[in-house]
């Protein structure tokens, strides 16, 4: 059944996911197809698939963005689906259409849940609808900077000014007054300027959101699983507050500052939130927790698998890749009752540990930790090249334990144990953080990378 509906599976994506993908696509019995820039040529997942396909040069818009060429390399190979990993082509509404009017599998969720979603004001007035709790903030695109500054007024400041669409945190920052806002919705605009197929195509300016800030904020976000019987359900929180520029560092699940209540509220939202869209496949409600109050609000769902899915993974013992190919296939597999453990999930990143700076080069050592409870995720070995055109995260390090304490003691031995040399590494910030009091004692929010580089 899954050979003749999904197999081939092409992987329209590069490095660590696309490694990570085909892995489980080959366990299951089905073919690998990679596509690849030239820069990715010696990169480890273009060996490990079963075909690979060049389909152009380095630069992103000639190659991994372009639709038109990853479905020429679908339909030359003879793929029946396509797996988008994140990033890219991922939550590309048109590009799932293309591929669905092509007689192939788009193994994610139907075009228009993504379109309903990626669009966070839509998405944000959709929630509310459903009796997610949302943060107050404009419910239209604010196009110009005097209606910023009325939407400020009406809100109150401080205020998260940020794209209508994408994500990752880019163009996102906080305004605490006029003049701050003049500078962030300048920032904002100028992201979504760059977001091809952005709400703000459409209108006389860019379209930028306004919300109210919330002080001492936790990042957690529950995954959500849409089954083909129309079930939504909940396989724990992810807690993603140790951010550098907006930009997730290090997750782990459970989040070890929301209590049992909370927990069980967000979690009870996150399904209504996939039910109001019918969602199927793997999706993640992100939401912004108040720590100090213990509430929280509706921040953005990802229609697609999300980068720390591993630590979803190693406390509930399933494979969500697997679960995606099952349900693009029609099945409707069982999902793990209660998750058990701890999981962390370290972003091993090509960047000066200090600033945080992108340090592209040739790796000439690479060693990576083995032991129990210990998983890595990597795009890269000894003798390949970081370039500048992608990305610069190389591997993610995971390590489950029974609690907390055992994860960070683990945590601590596998970073310690990770040898990389040649380009610039984070991995000296990740054993910086391990000893860091707040994020030991599980105290910790948003702000605690910028207080650590003050």
């Amino acid at each position: 059944m899954l050979t003749e509906t999904l197999g081939p599976v092409l992987v329209a994506n590069r490095g660590e996911i696309a490694r990570r993908i085909i892995r489980t696509v080959r366990r299951m019995g089905l073919r690998a197809v990679a596509v690849h820039s030239e820069a990715d040529a010696d990169l480890p997942f273009v060996r490990e698939a079963d075909e690979a396909v060049l389909i152009g040069p380095a630069n992103p818009a000639q190659s991994y963005l372009d639709a038109g060429k990853v479905l020429e390399a679908a339909r030359a190979t003879g793929a029946r689906s396509v797996h988008p990993g994140y990033g890219f082509l991922a939550e590309n509404a048109a590009f799932a259409r293309a591929v669905i009017e092509a007689g192939m599998v788009w193994i994610g969720p139907a075009p228009e849940a993504i379109d309903r979603m990626g669009d966070k004001i839509n998405a944000r007035n959709l929630m509310e609808a459903a009796g997610v709790p949302v943060a107050a903030g404009t419910r239209e695109p604010v196009t110009d900077l005097s209606l910023a500054l009325r939407a400020a007024e009406s809100i109150g400041y401080p205020v998260m000014v940020k794209t209508a669409a994408g994500g990752g945190g880019i163009g996102m920052s906080v305004a605490y007054d006029d003049e701050g806002l003049g500078k962030a919705y300048d920032q904002a605009a100028r992201a979504a300027a760059r977001f091809a197929g952005s709400a703000g195509d459409a209108l006389d300016g860019p379209a930028v959101l306004l919300e109210r800030y919330i002080e001492r904020a936790r990042h957690v976000e529950v995954q959500i699983f849409g089954l083909p019987d129309g079930r939504v359900v909940a396989l724990g929180e992810r807690d993603c507050s140790v951010q550098r520029r907006h930009q997730k560092v290090v997750e782990e699940s459970p989040s070890p500052g929301i209590t049992p209540e909370l927990r069980e509220r967000m979690l009870a939202a996150a399904v209504r939130a996939g039910e109001a869209v019918g969602y199927a496949g793997a999706g993640t409600v992100e939401c912004l927790v108040d720590a100090d109050r213990q509430d929280f609000v509706f921040l953005e769902m990802n229609t697609r698998l999300q980068v720390e899915h591993p630590v979803t993974e190693l406390v509930t013992g399933v494979d969500l890749v697997e679960l995606q190919l099952r349900v693009a296939a029609g099945e409707s597999p069982e999902v793990p009752a209660e998750p058990a453990g701890h999981a962390i999930e370290f972003r091993v990143y090509a960047e000066d540990p200090k600033r945080f700076f992108p340090g592209p080069g040739t790796i000439t050592t690479w060693e990576e930790p083995v032991a129990d409870g210990v998983r890595v995720d990597s795009g890269y070995e000894m003798g390949n090249t970081v370039t500048p055109f992608y990305d610069p995260l190389m591997a993610k390090l995971c390590v489950r334990g029974e609690n907390r304490a055992d994860a960070l003691e683990k945590g601590r031995k596998a970073v310690a144990a990770f040898t990389v040399e040649g380009p610039k590494n984070n991995l000296p910030f990740c054993a910086e953080l391990l000893e860091n009091a707040e994020f030991v004692a599980g105290d910790y929010d948003t702000g605690l990378v910028a207080r650590m580089r003050a």
